[in-house]
C-alpha cells in the first residue's frame, strides 16, 4: 500500500504540474499576443509562477520519499 500511496502523490504531483504549465504557458502568449509592449514584465511574473507550480512538484517528492525511505 506505501508503494501505491507514493505512485499516486508523484503521478498526481506530475499531472498538476503539466497542467499548470500548460495554462501558464498559453496563457502568457494570449496576453503578449493582446499586448506586446508588455511582453518583458510578463514574462518575469511567468517565471516566479512556473517556480512556484515546479516548487509544489518538488514538495510532493519529498514527501513521498520520506513516506518511501523513513516509514
Amino acid at each position: 500500500m506505501l508503494y501505491i500511496a507514493v505512485a499516486i502523490i508523484l503521478g498526481l504531483g506530475a499531472l498538476g504540474t503539466a497542467l499548470g504549465f500548460g495554462m501558464l504557458g498559453g496563457k502568457f502568449l494570449e496576453s503578449t499576443a493582446r499586448q506586446p509592449e508588455l511582453g518583458p514584465q510578463l514574462q518575469t511574473k511567468m517565471f516566479i509562477v512556473a517556480g512556484l507550480i515546479d516548487a509544489i512538484a518538488m514538495i510532493g517528492v519529498g514527501i513521498s520519499f520520506y513516506l518511501l525511505f523513513a516509514i
